[in-house]
């Protein structure tokens, strides 16, 4: 799952390399695909190249949609008790513009329309769009490509929480399998947050008042690390004292090291002065 910046070809183009993964991403409200085009087995061939795009498929005009494939109506209720009804319409067959390094017309993908009506069935959000790719697909229901994407909301504040508080992006190696190590690390740590969450106590600070008044306050991951230390030392280890060992003989004399491997430097763009822009 992804939103909308993942949407573009360079991205989707690798994606669709790999056959076991299905990538479901958030598109916006002004893209422009094209159904696929089906020629008539009984028209003549012409010369030239052949056509890959069929009609227009214009998300901003409605006028260019076409009568869609599937459609599910599914019910739900909020946490605040309102009764609201998801429309989820999908077009199956769908392509987009491709490049000459990513031929995106033969990977034709599943377009999705999410509209979320009241009681009184009028829409009380903008309407979701959704891509859904792979080469499987069609193994997913519409209801069920809907509620993997609702997933990501869960894992934007996941990230967010181990960028800030569990150093997940700031151990710096050119080593990439050390650093999906270091990823995995800050994933174990916050498995251990949410295991210890019924053994926290709440420790509000000075000027935290709503914690202090509010006795039934959510243990959050942030609660949970605050209390964190007294929580650890209560549990034990079974690891024992290190012992020294005296001190290394280091490196074998004679040894070289390889050096690191050299790579670009990827530089952004410098703007241009206007003032080389002005006429003279």
């Amino acid at each position: 799952m992804a939103d909308s910046d993942y949407s573009q070809k360079d991205f989707i183009g690798e994606q669709v390399k790999h056959e076991d993964v299905v990538t479901i991403t958030r598109v916006r409200s002004d893209r422009v695909f094209y159904r696929q085009f089906i020629r008539d087995p009984n028209q003549a061939k012409t010369s030239g190249h052949p056509r890959w795009y069929g009609d227009k498929f214009d998300l901003k005009d409605d006028q260019t949609w076409t009568e869609h494939d599937e459609v599910h109506h599914v019910p739900f209720t909020t946490k605040k008790g309102r009764q609201l009804t998801v429309t989820i319409s999908g077009w199956k067959q769908m392509l987009m513009r491709g490049t000459k390094n990513y031929k995106m017309n033969n990977h034709p993908f599943t377009l999705l329309q999410i509209v979320v009506r009241d009681q009184e069935r009028n829409s009380i959000w903008k309407p979701m769009w959704l891509i859904v790719i792979g080469s499987r697909r069609d193994e997913l229901s519409l209801v069920d490509c809907y509620q993997c994407y609702r997933q990501r909301y869960d894992m934007e504040h996941l990230f967010r929480f181990g960028k800030q508080r569990l150093l997940m992006t700031s151990y710096l190696t050119p080593d990439v399998h050390h650093e999906e190590n270091w990823f995995k690390l800050t994933l174990l740590s916050y498995v251990n947050l949410w295991a210890a969450r019924k053994l926290a106590v709440v420790l509000p600070r000075d000027w935290e008042q709503y914690l202090k008044t509010n006795k039934s306050i959510k243990i959050t991951p942030s609660l949970v690390q605050r209390d964190f230390s007294r929580i650890i030392t209560t549990l034990g280890t079974f690891a024992k004292f290190p012992k020294r060992r005296g001190f290394s003989s280091g490196r074998i004399k004679g040894y070289k090291k390889a050096p690191r491997t050299r790579h670009d430097v990827i530089k952004k763009g410098s703007k241009k002065s206007t003032e080389n822009l002005k006429a003279p």
